[in-house]
């Protein structure tokens, strides 16, 4: 088969991949952007389909070893189209680009579409605006093994493509479910996951209760944390101790810390001499 070339930067097949920046244009057309070679392998690796893949070989750092992901795209029936410089330069939405863009089903799931373990170790997001702060979240439930990821009331989209970036293509490879704050929580007691609730507001740490059984880890806006109807239906609200003059800690680092607290806790098994409170007893 063999590639569409375009070479002009007005060509309108690139105006339609721009215009998927816009979180409207993505949700009328379901799709959205996987940008760069790590983002774009992972995506494929965890099964998505792109419906067409853009690709610059003058951008490419590795030519030889990049390319025979294009290869494997076009070999599985999916259209594969080559850019000029100035050309994918146009349709890029990154500095730097590294020659590959592709169109990609947008993630579209809710809480009860999601299967968890009995042991499930899941994420609660409420009102996190910023991308790449979802992003950098996604990327630790991923490593850490997280069986799921829930925006509640989300501000972004799970397609963003800030968001793609910043999570380097987890979005695909992690559950990610968005709900309202109701329906996330209905879904948490349907499952049995107790929920854990970070605050600055109480005088239990974070370390102080046992993450073994299955439980969500929830987090906060960037500005205001989290509401009044979370904290309320957590199991336990925790707080990460603080000795710095600053009042509190970025939204996904607060959520990496507490969620390897889990990490920690789940490989070395349950320790009854600590004299944690088990989420199960509550």
């Amino acid at each position: 088969m063999t590639d569409l070339i375009i070479s002009s930067p007005g060509n309108p097949r690139l105006k339609s991949i721009a215009a998927l920046r816009r979180r409207r244009h993505r949700e009328e057309t379901g799709r959205t952007l996987v940008e760069g070679y790590e983002e774009l392998q992972l995506a494929l690796d965890a099964g998505v389909t792109p419906e067409a893949l853009y690709w610059c070989p003058e951008l490419m750092l590795d030519p030889a070893t990049q390319a025979r992901v294009v290869d494997q795209v076009r070999a599985s029936g999916v259209e594969t189209v080559q850019l000029t410089r100035a050309a994918f330069e146009k349709a890029a939405y990154r500095e730097g680009p590294d020659g590959f863009l592709a169109v990609v089903p947008a993630v579209t799931r809710h809480a009860r579409d999601l299967t968890v373990g009995q042991a499930a170790l899941t994420v609660l997001t409420q009102g996190v605006e910023k991308p790449g702060n979802l992003g950098a979240m996604l990327r630790t439930a991923d490593a850490a093994g997280a069986d799921a990821v829930i925006a509640a009331d989300p501000v972004t989209d799970w397609g963003n493509p800030n968001l793609v970036r910043a999570s380097k293509g987890t979005v695909f490879s992690v559950p990610v479910a968005s709900d309202t704050t109701a329906d996330a929580l209905a879904w948490l007691d349907e499952q049995g996951i107790a929920l854990v609730a970070t605050t600055p507001d109480t005088d239990l740490l974070h370390t102080d209760v046992d993450y073994t059984g299955p439980v969500a880890i929830a987090v906060g806006a960037e500005k205001y944390g989290l509401t009044d109807e979370v904290l309320h239906h957590a199991a336990y609200q925790v707080r990460i101790p603080m000795v710095g003059k600053a009042n509190s800690l970025n939204v996904a680092t607060s959520a990496a810390i507490v969620i390897y607290e889990a990490v920690r806790q789940r490989g070395v098994g349950r320790d009854s001499t600590t004299g944690r409170t088990g989420p199960e007893s509550h």
